[in-house]
């Protein structure tokens, strides 16, 4: 004979799925790998969602850095991670775009390992010349390249970077002969541009704005698809003869794949209002980005971008013998 306590035991386990259920998700803190480390564009796009999800949602989001090959580490994590919905991905052009284009062996597959949820925003890239240089239009840079090849020297954030891979599309679009100049990230090129040891940057936009406020330096064109409200004089690429050139660092959110749609719903609904608010817009345009729009802040449209976007790296990578070092 069952007692009344074994009775209602047996009753509250029945009962816990069903709460659960009921429950839906989020039932518990979600954590945001940020794969690279604190202050970058990323890893601030991730405090300024926290705690607007974190409102949204009901549950604590807890922000965690891991940095590490080029974001290569914490991207893996969160590929190997249970597909729940509980882990994310502040993810980028580096461990989506980048990384897959010159590096044979990753620990994750960038194209069927995570769910892409929205885009939260784009810095453009841009090209900006020093303050006296003779320079006045890309016109003008293509000709003193072709003149002297490899003699115009243009730092970038690296090799193999997200800007070594716009300046080589510059590159190949325009017939340009601009000597790349790689380092250790885009701030540490700002020294020597600022000191007159390389005469010209390719760059976010984002880096570039202080030394062109500042008269430290020109920013001749940007490369996006309509100009900017910082800079209103500063042409496109597009405008100055680069037919449909395009280049920005973005930054996005994204879940393990196989994350159940109700996670993927929630979340997304959650990113597009947190994108559309005019808060968020001043803080992204502050930053020198622009916010995510339109189809570029749901998951279809993400995913789209991400694609399209790797599929240029690659086709980039091969034209200009890029390797990862």
């Amino acid at each position: 004979m069952v007692s009344r306590r074994q009775a209602l035991a047996a009753a509250a386990l029945l009962a816990a799925p069903a709460a659960r259920a009921q429950g839906g998700w989020p039932d518990r803190p979600i954590r945001v790998v940020v794969p690279f480390a604190a202050g970058g564009n990323a890893d601030l796009i991730a405090r300024i969602l926290q705690p607007r999800l974190q409102e949204t949602l009901g549950q604590p989001i807890v922000v965690e850095n891991r940095p590490g090959a080029g974001g290569a580490v914490g991207a893996a994590e969160v590929a190997r991670a249970r597909p729940d919905g509980y882990t994310l991905l502040i993810g980028s052009n580096g461990p989506l775009s980048v990384n897959p284009a010159v590096q044979a062996r990753l620990p994750y597959d960038a194209e069927t390992g995570f769910a892409p949820v929205a885009m939260a925003m784009q810095v453009p890239h841009c090209l900006i010349v020093q303050q006296g240089a003779p320079y006045r239009s890309l016109a003008d840079v293509v000709a003193a390249s072709r003149a002297q090849p490899d003699a115009l020297g243009a730092g970038t954030a690296g090799v193999a970077s997200a800007t070594h891979l716009s300046l080589e599309a510059f590159k190949l679009a325009s017939g340009a002969r601009i000597l790349h100049v790689p380092y250790r990230g885009g701030g540490a090129a700002l020294p020597d541009f600022v000191a007159g040891n390389i005469p010209l940057l390719f760059t976010e936009f984002s880096t570039a704005l202080p030394l062109h406020r500042d008269s430290k330096g020109r920013i001749l064109a940007v490369a996006s698809a309509a100009r900017l409200p910082a800079v209103p004089e500063v042409p496109t690429m597009i405008e100055q003869g680069v037919p449909g050139f395009l280049a920005a660092s973005y930054v996005g959110l994204l879940a393990t794949a196989g994350a159940p749609p109700e996670a993927l719903r929630k979340l997304g609904e959650a990113m597009t209002a947190i994108v559309a608010e005019a808060d968020f817009r001043r803080r992204m345009e502050a930053m020198g980005g622009e916010t995510a729009s339109g189809a570029l802040a749901t998951p279809e449209g993400f995913a789209a971008f991400i694609r399209d976007d790797l599929r240029r790296s690659r086709e980039v990578v091969r034209a200009a013998g890029i390797t990862a070092q």
